[in-house]
């Protein structure tokens, strides 16, 4: 089986590669920069990427950025369609219709385009990683104080539950839209912090910020959880304490 994963230098991407290559497989990387098991393309230009589809059987597409998703991937699914039409997979988020970040629109709008397109394709939509709140919170500390969403439930995933995932899917038969995937406990960002400050030795005061508007109802609603799908199994305490251990060096 011919496997490219696109983003795959990235957080998901590389633990996604690393669980491919130990299930026996090779998978391809497409990155903007040459490199061992690297193909060489640009979603954002074009460039390279008639190239690098040209004989997969599967794309995994984890390439994201900012701004930009759904023309990097039309970019992606035009060059796939003309290369034989492969399994398109694509990672998502739980609740983008719901929840009106930019962001958001932007892998929604993705995901029309791939569900649009000729080739099949699966679409497994997850919560939120680990690192992002751990990001949030280590960012927010630094004004004096650790802002939270006030009375907004999350349900971060380890990312190697995701990838776990997406390896199943990659070497199964298209499947639509997958069951979405969500870590193993739907808490409090309140409580969620508490817990980051616990672990990292930080004092400070938590404080709860009512955003407004639709993004901040959409978030108070919980629409970006999927407590019925809570099939993750690392949790956020897990994931901090991973985080401590030190660095082993080897003396090779």
């Amino acid at each position: 089986m011919d496997l490219l994963v696109t983003g795959g230098t990235g957080t998901l991407g590389r633990a996604l590669v690393e669980r491919l290559r130990a299930e026996g497989l090779a998978p391809r990387v497409l990155s903007r920069t040459a490199g061992p098991g690297r193909v060489v393309g640009d979603l954002r230009t074009g460039a390279g990427i008639d190239d690098a589809v040209r004989g997969a059987d599967v794309v995994v597409h984890c390439a994201t950025a900012p701004k930009g998703d759904a023309d990097t991937t039309r970019t992606l699914v035009d060059a796939a369609t003309r290369a034989g039409r492969p399994h398109l997979v694509y990672v998502s988020i739980v609740g983008i219709e719901d929840v009106p970040l930019p962001y958001y629109k932007a892998k929604l709008a993705a995901e029309r385009v791939i569900t649009g397109s000729a080739l099949p394709w699966t679409i497994l939509r997850a919560t939120q990683f680990h690192d992002l709140l751990a990001t949030i919170f280590a960012a927010g500390s630094r004004t004096g104080v650790l802002p939270v969403l006030a009375h907004t439930p999350f349900q971060p995933i380890a990312v190697d539950d995701v990838a776990a995932r997406l390896a199943e899917l990659a070497t199964a038969p298209p499947a639509g839209r997958a069951t979405d995937l969500g870590g193993p406990q739907v808490r409090d960002m309140a409580d969620l912090a508490r817990a980051w400050l616990t672990a990292t030795g930080t004092r400070r005061r938590v404080v709860g910020l009512r955003l407004p508007g639709g993004i901040g109802r959409g978030f108070r609603s919980g629409a970006h959880t999927t407590p019925e799908h809570a099939d993750g199994v690392g949790t956020f305490e897990e994931f901090l304490r991973a985080q401590r251990r030190p660095r082993t060096h080897s003396t090779e």
